[in-house]
């Protein structure tokens, strides 16, 4: 029995020493994954280059935001309706485009990014938090923008252009619509409990488009429609404009990927500001404000341009991939994402589709014109989201 046992005790530790060297052994045979924090400044020269991309992004950003402004409002220029029909639908999608792929996702990139410290911003998804709160803050300033005075009363003689209506009158399967008939009609479908025609645009209630159409407004709702487009305009300018800021100081100070990047951001911003020099130009703009349109477009155009300017003038310094400005660049990513989001999904596409009577009398193929231009503009957003 003792050789019995000697021999059995010979062989388990045999099996432990093989199995302790094995362990020691795996993570030489096996994957290992190394994390590079460093300052994400890969500046390498090209000043002549990197200095040509203020002006040629400048130049894009102006033909895409300014360009539909002075089309649309200039008395000496006739616009295609057909044209500006496209560059709305297609700038919407470019808008909700943006908010999902341009900022959302590098948002939840740069906070939850291995290079920041263990803590409360990568125990939590503060991306989407942060993002979700936007949402609600926007809506309320929407919410008391239409309900106490913050632009005054002094808008009886506001003006909207809208070349793209006539797309829309000429695809309409009625005439077009009367607000104050939609009311009535919906009042009396109501009394006899029958549900409502396809032509009452009595539904959704809040009536036609207030971000990018022209309404006749009756007495008491004329200010609440005033003031909510208003807001919608400010809110979507200031989402895209601080976008604008970070891409263009990432541009400044991008190492290897330079190149690609600038390409792709002149696209970018063309697009981008097509999204909101369409809107810019279809709002009702009082006589008194003629010159607000053109200065909130060039605000826009130059957000990037000055962005990459501050980047090269302190680039020796700049650290992008430093914890401190990923938790930066993250927080602005969501709200702005938040912003476009809202914005995108709730002024343009529902109030555009459900809530404009114009459109909802429109035939199918009309509508679904529309909506092939949105989904082109969110398609190439996409596409290019995976370069920038």
């Amino acid at each position: 029995m003792s050789m019995l046992s000697s021999a059995l005790g010979a062989i388990l530790r045999a099996r432990q020493d093989d199995s302790s060297d094995a362990a020691d052994a795996a993570p030489e045979s096996g994957f290992s994954v190394t994390v590079d924090c460093d300052s994400g400044n890969g500046y390498d020269g090209r000043l002549g280059v990197r200095i040509s991309s203020i002006f040629v992004i400048l130049v894009g950003a102006l033909l895409g935001a300014v360009l539909p402004v002075v089309l649309a409002r200039g008395t000496k220029v006739q616009v295609p309706g057909k044209a500006f029909f496209v560059a709305k639908y297609f700038g919407s999608g470019v808008i909700i485009g943006t908010a999902f792929m341009h900022l959302l996702s590098p948002a939840f990139d740069a906070l939850k990014s291995p290079c920041l410290p263990d803590g409360p911003i990568t125990d939590y998804d503060w991306a989407a938090g942060i993002c979700l709160m936007t949402v609600f803050v926007m809506f309320t300033i929407e919410l008391l923008a239409s309900r106490f005075d913050f632009f005054g009363h002094n808008h009886d003689d506001a003006q909207a252009i809208d070349p793209s209506l006539d797309i829309l009158k000429k695809g309409n399967q009625t005439s077009s619509p009367s607000p104050v008939r939609d009311v009535e009609a919906g009042s009396a479908n109501k009394e006899n409990n029958s549900p409502a025609l396809p032509t009452d645009v009595s539904y959704p209630p809040g009536g036609e488009d207030h971000l990018g159409h022209q309404r006749e407004h009756r007495d008491n709702d004329s200010h609440t429609a005033f003031a909510a487009q208003m807001t919608g305009l400010f809110i979507l300018e200031f989402g895209v404009v601080f976008h604008s800021i970070f891409i263009g100081l990432t541009l400044a100070v991008s190492g290897d990927e330079f190149t690609v990047l600038y390409i792709v951001l002149v696209f970018h911003q063309t697009f981008e500001g097509l999204g909101l020099g369409s809107r810019l130009a279809t709002a009702q703009w009082p006589a008194s404000k003629w010159w607000m349109p053109y200065v909130l477009a060039l605000g826009y155009a130059l957000s990037t341009p000055i962005a990459i300017a501050i980047g090269l003038g302190v680039r020796t310094t700049l650290e992008p991939g430093s914890p401190k400005t990923l938790i930066i660049n993250g927080i602005f990513d969501s709200i702005s994402a938040g912003i476009l989001i809202y914005t995108g999904l709730v002024e343009l596409l529902a109030h555009e589709f459900m809530f404009n009577s114009y459109m909802r009398n429109a035939g199918l193929k009309v509508q679904l014109f529309a909506l092939g231009c949105v989904a082109l503009g969110c398609g190439l957003m996409a596409v290019l989201a995976e370069w920038a």
